[in-house]
This record gives C-alpha cells, structure tokens and sequence, in this order.
C-alpha cells in the first residue's frame, strides 16, 4: 500500500466507535488481561466470536499457553478499568492485585465490576499482521442487561501500556 492509502485507511477507521472489551485468562498459574478493541461474533450457529489480542502484550503470551478467555463488557463509567487494564502492562505489575475478581469457568479470572461478561473456549489462533485472533466458542455467560458500554471513543485518549 502506498502511503497515502495506509494514513487515509487509518484515518477512516480511527472514526469507528468500536466498544472496548476487556480480555482476561490464565495458564501455568498465571493471570493476565487487557483491553480489546478489536473483536466480533463471527458466526451464529454456531456462536462464534473472535477477540484479537496485540502480539507485544503479556495478555497474548499467557493467552497462547490458555484454554479459554473470558470477554467482559465495559460499564460505559468503567474508566478506571479501562486505564488499569489499557494503560498499564502485566509485565509490570500485577493488575488483578488493584481490581476485584474471582475465580470463573475454566479458571479465568471474571472482573466484577464487569456485570456482562462470557467465557469461550480457544478453538483457534490466527496470526492476522501485529494481532492474534483467538477464535472463541461461548461455554458460559453472564448478562445484567446494561447496554450502555465503554467504546474506542472513551479511551481513544488514553496511552496504552505496550505499543500496539
């Protein structure tokens, strides 16, 4: 691509309001998690959803030795976890020491201040250019109902804690 077309194409989608998730797992007796901004249900039957995961983040390394992830929607007011889990990095320090949480299916860890959230079996990788697609089959959920949720233009100020 020429240079003009990758600035215009990331101008283009830098506009997007994608809703930012948080990604948690475990492997070996570690725990880590991030904030993910690309994501989607890729099929309906049956449920599909892929959560991409940057190759540089500590949540990717842990991921890719993991048998699940757990995927919690944003409070639309959970700034504090977005920035503890966007910009700061596991390799640092311990995120889950500054949050509460608990034990979930398949041992992931599930934020409670995160009232939708669900558990999917790792059924695939794909690497896809810096990011990780990890290809996701639903095993266990919870939803409160709120549909108001954090989106990239909530934290689009914000500095992440590893280059994507």
């Amino acid at each position: 691509m020429t240079d003009r077309v990758t600035e215009t194409f990331i101008a283009m989608s830098g506009r997007l309001n994608y809703p930012m998730l948080l990604v948690t797992t475990a492997a070996d007796g570690e725990r880590a998690g991030c904030l993910v901004g690309f994501s989607t249900q890729c099929s309906i039957d049956p449920p599909r959803f892929i959560a991409c995961l940057s190759d540089k983040n500590r949540t990717q390394r842990i991921a890719a030795r993991a048998d699940a992830l757990a995927v919690h929607f944003l409070p639309s007011d959970a700034d504090d976890l977005a920035e503890l889990f966007g910009g700061e990095t596991g390799d640092e320090l311990d995120k889950f020491a500054r949050c509460r949480w608990h034990p979930g299916p398949l041992g992931v860890p599930i934020i409670e201040e995160c009232r939708s959230w669900f558990v999917g079996r790792i059924l695939d990788r794909q690497t896809l250019g810096d990011h990780v697609a990890f290809i996701l089959e639903p095993v266990a959920a919870d939803d409160d109902g709120d549909g108001e949720h954090l989106t990239f233009s909530d934290v689009k100020h914000m500095e992440p804690g590893h280059d994507a």
